[in-house]
């Protein structure tokens, strides 16, 4: 799009009474190719491409998107969306007049993953398939997918903004599935970065299959822990989803703004034990969650949203840094050009801290290690979690013993935050998605292995 092209729809938003006006172009070209028990299952290849219009009148959001990008369409468009909205009315506006922003580009990519023959993609599932079926003859199933994109977008809005971004991912799945005469369990890994088809060349896929595989293994013939209050040491990496789920989403102004969160009217108040420092980054070079600028074109950042327990930061759009007064975070994002952006994670983190594993496993008497976390619900409005650990251990008198299944933790967000009393020195983030009203988006969660003094597990 042009820039006299998009000075035109601006000037339509604005003129038909907007007080702020926004275009959205992306193209995004995905790739996915599975494999399944040795055969291919399925292999996907396409380009989405698209344009979004926004109109805001104060804080009133209006949205309308299509894949036709003529100008005489796209600004009966605008006409039409502003018509939508009772009490509308014309006026006259000043040309608007683009600067191009400069964003550096932090995350180096190699290799184009549309260039990379499939060829190549097809030897590094079948490596994995051949792997995980290996490692016992219990593995009954074995699945493995490849997965890349690249995201071009541009951006023009009533401020004079005119930016453009692409970011590059790709991604590794594969899971095991172990059985014996009565049971099944599966277990996955599913790493991902910010980086082109060289993310595969320091990624040992056999030994994701193999930890997938040794999982499900583990945990068939895994016993049973009693439900109870008790310590908990959560595992490093993907038990950051527990912060994610029911701490991460009520601090995001898009629930902020609505009064649907615990942490509102809280800025700058103890909410969390000394110990906690809480962080989301859209900074980290390559990091699967990472931009160089949000969706609605600010500059990523670096947002520390608790430190030492304080409350320090919500993460905020346009919409909600201006219902919040509070700074914008660069933490706009949305899934394409079909939704409207609202404020969203990125890479969200309990930072390190100074204790050792074994440490936290001294202090405790009886309680769980959850290792490693699976999915769950949680209510955004009350913090209120239930949470499946997908590979749990018993702890006795300081010791790991025997791994349990089936377990689960159950509380709120904001009371567990007051009972994490140590945090290891073994900080990792994992890759995940998470979904809200603007879609589904890439996002890593990630923590040191930290001790929880007391949470509820619900078990036999």
């Amino acid at each position: 799009m042009n820039t006299n092209k998009a000075q035109n729809i601006i000037q339509a938003g604005l003129e038909a009474g907007a007080d702020f006006s926004e275009i959205f172009i992306e193209e995004t070209r995905s790739s996915s190719l599975s494999l399944k028990d040795g055969k291919v299952e399925t292999a996907f290849s396409g380009i989405s491409y698209g344009i979004g219009i926004r109109l805001l009148f104060n804080t009133e959001v209006l949205y309308a998107f299509t894949s036709n990008d003529d100008e005489e369409i796209l600004i009966s468009m605008v006409k039409e969306l502003a018509k939508s909205r009772e009490g509308s009315s014309l006026k006259t506006v000043h040309e608007i007049s683009f600067k191009e922003a400069l964003i550096d580009d932090i995350h180096l990519i190699r290799k184009d993953p549309a260039k990379t023959p499939l060829s190549n993609k097809l030897e590094l599932i079948k490596r994995a398939n051949i792997s995980a079926r290996e490692t016992d003859s219990k593995i009954v199933q074995a699945a493995a997918r490849a997965i890349d994109s690249v995201r071009h977008i541009k951006i023009f809005n009533s401020e004079g903004l005119s930016v453009s971004d692409s970011q590059t991912r790709c991604r590794f799945v594969v899971s095991a599935t172990a059985a014996n005469s009565s049971e099944r369990f599966e277990a996955s890994e599913s790493p991902g970065e910010l980086r082109g088809f060289e993310f595969f060349d320091h990624l040992n896929v056999e030994k994701c299959a193999r930890e997938a595989a040794e999982r499900a293994l583990l945990m068939l013939d895994a016993g049973y822990i009693e439900g109870k209050k008790m310590p908990v040491i959560l595992g490093n990496g993907f038990g950051g989803v527990i912060f994610h789920e029911a701490c991460g989403h009520p601090l995001e102004t898009e629930a902020i703004r609505r009064s649907a969160s615990p942490f509102t009217g809280k800025l700058g108040q103890k909410i969390a034990h000394e110990s906690l420092t809480a962080i989301d980054d859209g900074t980290i070079p390559n990091g699967w969650g990472s931009i160089n600028i949000d969706d609605e074109g600010y500059p990523a950042q670096k947002t520390i949203l608790i430190e030492n327990g304080i409350l320090k930061s919500y993460m905020s759009d346009k919409v909600g840094a201006i219902e919040t007064n509070t700074p914008r975070t660069g933490s706009a994002r949305r899934e394409s050009f079909r939704f409207a952006p609202v404020s969203r994670m990125r890479n969200t983190y309990i930072a390190a801290g100074s204790h050792s594993v074994d440490n936290m496993l001294s202090s405790v008497d009886f309680g769980l290690f959850a290792k490693k976390m699976g999915g769950g619900s949680v209510d955004p409005a009350t913090g209120e979690f239930n949470f499946a650990v997908s590979e749990g251990y018993i702890v006795k008198n300081g010791k790991i013993e025997k791994p349990v299944r089936g377990a689960t933790l159950i509380g709120k967000g904001h009371e567990i935050m007051q009972k994490i009393s140590m945090s290891g020195d073994d900080l990792e983030i994992t890759a995940g998605t998470c979904g809200a009203s603007s879609g589904w988006v890439p996002v890593t969660v990630g923590q040191p292995t930290i001790k929880v003094d007391e949470i509820l597990v619900g078990g036999r």
